[in-house]
């Protein structure tokens, strides 16, 4: 159920800046081949203490500080969002100019925008994030087509009519799907590295971790003033964090109708501190800021969307999926089989809540009343005490099966040790001395044959569990430096 909204009132932007945001699984070991993939392609390695990075990657007028960028996160934060050297644990990002024009054509409007940059970032637990930025060009483009600009473009396969009916045109090249248009034009190389394994079993799925394969939005949008000051209600609040853009008809239309419900729900999802000029909407798929300031507040607040909000939205996203690929591992375990699987899931854990899960993580209050809201969205903290519960489980089904083994073993080598070494070995130790006695073997009475059995079995046994033991701690040191612990 939709409702319509009347033209009359429709707003429009003097800015839209949209970076849409794809969480993508790495194929295990394949993060060496992306990046030399990454490098050919012409990405640059990114790195705080390069300076001329600064403006390169946002568009004319607008400059990320590094300074204030790593400023704004606490230092356990920074070294793995910023790290110094090429290190595996961090969010080591590739990125790339394009400066591409291009145009979209839907029903009604066909809209040009220009693709600023791409960024690929590899992140620990074999996961990435591929960032598309985006500019439109329209001049006081109505607040609506950049909705719709912004629900059409995000979603890479096709799932509607309105899907169906959108075209991107690049050049002398047009792309019916936006999944072709990022794949097979911005960044060819990153497909054949993408892990499909996280959705088998899966009917329509063909990416992982999406739902009707839609990428994540952030977006900045600001709003030109008129003469009669009209304030960004609750209702444009709402479509935003919505993308409600337009009917089939082309109309404006607004998602819900009750007003106490859009109040609601603005009330949990909004970040109201600068009302009522300028407010943050999130949601699971949309973070946006939506200001009316003026041209000189209205670049520093692109510039923070551009910087410390946007690494503060990829940690959020980052938590939530690996909590959610940790519980999916949780639930494939067989758990009366899959011992090792149980070993590296609860070490897997560790490293997660030691290394990467802090309660604190910005040191500037607004950052960090921001951070707390997408936390609270993305519904982190209770994913984590779920994750914490598992990890309490899996302890005590390993402290249990360890105590059970080892039960087992001291039984079995009890039972060697005494019938081998007290019974076995008083009956045949002779004849193994020295030059051993092939011929009186033949004499053996049964009881001898058995002894002779115990003793040498009691051998192999001991012989292999020793070789079994060494070949475990061989492969859990081979597991743990690969996940990164040494």
């Amino acid at each position: 159920m939709s409702e319509l909204i009347r033209t009359d009132t429709e707003p429009t932007l003097h800015t839209a800046l949209l970076q849409f945001i794809f969480p993508f699984s790495v194929k295990e070991g394949g993060d060496m081949k992306l990046i030399q993939r990454l490098e050919q392609d012409g990405f640059t390695r990114f790195f705080l203490d390069n300076k001329e990075l600064e403006k390169a990657y946002y568009g004319e007028g607008y400059r990320v500080s590094h300074e204030k960028m790593e400023r704004c996160y606490l230092p356990f934060a920074a070294h793995v969002l910023f790290p110094r050297e090429k290190v595996k644990d961090s969010f080591r990002r590739f990125s790339r100019v394009n400066n591409l024009p291009c145009r979209l054509d839907m029903p009604g409007h066909s809209i040009q925008f220009q693709v600023l940059s791409t960024d690929v970032f590899i992140c620990p637990f074999e996961l990435g994030f591929l960032t598309v930025r985006i500019r439109i060009e329209e001049e006081h483009l109505p607040f609506s087509i950049a909705l719709e600009f912004a629900d059409r473009l995000r979603t890479l396969e096709n799932v509607s009519y309105q899907d169906e009916q959108t075209t991107i045109h690049c050049h002398d090249r047009s792309f019916g799907q936006v999944e072709d248009f990022v794949f097979r034009n911005l960044v060819r190389g990153l497909e054949p590295f993408l892990d499909p394994s996280e959705i088998d079993g899966a009917y329509f799925e063909t990416l992982p971790f999406f739902v009707d394969e839609r990428m994540l939005v952030q977006a900045f949008y600001g709003f030109d003033r008129r003469e009669e000051e009209d304030e960004i209600s609750e209702e444009l609040r709402y479509r935003a964090s919505q993308l409600d853009g337009l009917t089939l008809e082309g109309e404006p239309y607004i998602s819900a109708s009750d007003n106490g419900y859009i109040e609601d729900y603005c009330r949990e999802h909004c970040y109201s501190r600068w009302g009522p000029d300028t407010y943050y909407m999130t949601n699971e798929q949309t973070f946006c800021c939506l200001s009316r300031a003026g041209s000189g507040l209205a670049t520093q607040l692109v510039n923070q969307m551009y910087g410390e909000y946007y690494y503060g939205l990829l940690l959020s996203i980052f938590h939530k999926i690996v909590l959610l690929k940790l519980a999916n591992l949780h639930s494939r375990l067989r758990i009366n089989h899959d011992y090792d699987e149980i070993e590296n899931l609860i070490f897997l854990i560790n490293k997660f809540s030691a290394k990467f899960y802090f309660l604190e993580l910005i040191s500037q209050s607004q950052g960090r009343e921001i951070f707390f809201q997408l936390r609270k969205v993305y519904g982190n903290d209770a994913l984590f005490d779920e994750v914490k519960m598992t990890l309490n489980d899996l302890f005590q089904y390993q402290e249990k099966f360890q105590a059970k083994r080892r039960d087992t073993l001291l039984m079995i080598l009890t039972v060697f040790t005494v019938v081998s070494g007290i019974y076995g070995m008083n009956q045949v130790i002779e004849d193994l001395k020295g030059k051993i006695g092939w011929n009186k073997m033949l004499e053996y009475s049964p009881f001898e044959y058995l002894a002779l059995f115990v003793a040498l079995t009691g051998i192999a046994v001991s012989i292999g569990l020793s070789l079994k033991q060494l070949w475990n701690g061989i492969r859990s040191r081979r597991r743990k430096r690969y996940q990164g612990q040494d």
